[in-house]
């Protein structure tokens, strides 16, 4: 269940990236939060969550599971739907990535120590996704749910559109 109020994330990680920043950071980034998130939580970031941690985080797009296996399958010959799945589902449980669920994808969540609410806007030509978390629309769902009795207990808003790089580009 979502709280009744949180804090913002910092902007820096719900901007969309440019398209030419450091990749390999962002992944180190993902794992050093992960790591600290798990020995605090006493839970295992075994090699293959890791490795499918690593792997939504190689871009800003979203990631299919059926990419990850194949991806995984090139590193562990034995690897099965199963496998991705129970290791998306850890991730998603702590946190440390997101479903975007209209594309049947994954995305990494820059902020997994702060329980949030997201609201993603996803780019329909370069497919890049970048993260709001504004409190002040998810309360104002929450408030309205509550005046209908409804109990939230998960909010994701996905909103298409046009990035601004893929903008001017089409302006050029």
């Amino acid at each position: 269940m979502m709280p009744a109020k949180q804090s913002s994330p910092d902007f820096k990680k719900s901007q969309f990236p440019a398209k030419n920043h450091d990749h390999g950071r962002c992944i180190d980034d993902a794992v050093a939060a992960a790591e600290a998130l798990c020995a605090r939580k006493g839970l295992r970031l075994t090699k293959i969550r890791r490795r499918v941690l690593e792997m939504v985080w190689q871009g800003h797009n979203p990631v299919g599971a059926y990419e990850l296996l194949d991806r995984l399958r090139d590193e562990h010959k034995g690897a099965a739907p199963p496998t991705v799945y129970r290791a998306l589902e850890f991730l998603l449980d702590c946190g440390l990535i997101h479903r975007i669920e209209s594309l049947n994808a994954y995305v990494g969540c820059g902020t997994p120590d702060h329980l949030h609410s997201g609201q993603f806007l996803i780019c329909r030509h370069c497919k890049r996704i970048a993260e709001l978390s504004d409190d002040t629309i998810s309360e104002t769902i929450r408030s309205r749910a509550d005046r209908l009795g409804f109990a939230v207990q998960r909010q994701t808003i996905e909103i298409l559109g046009d990035c601004a790089d893929c903008r001017r580009s089409q302006t050029a």
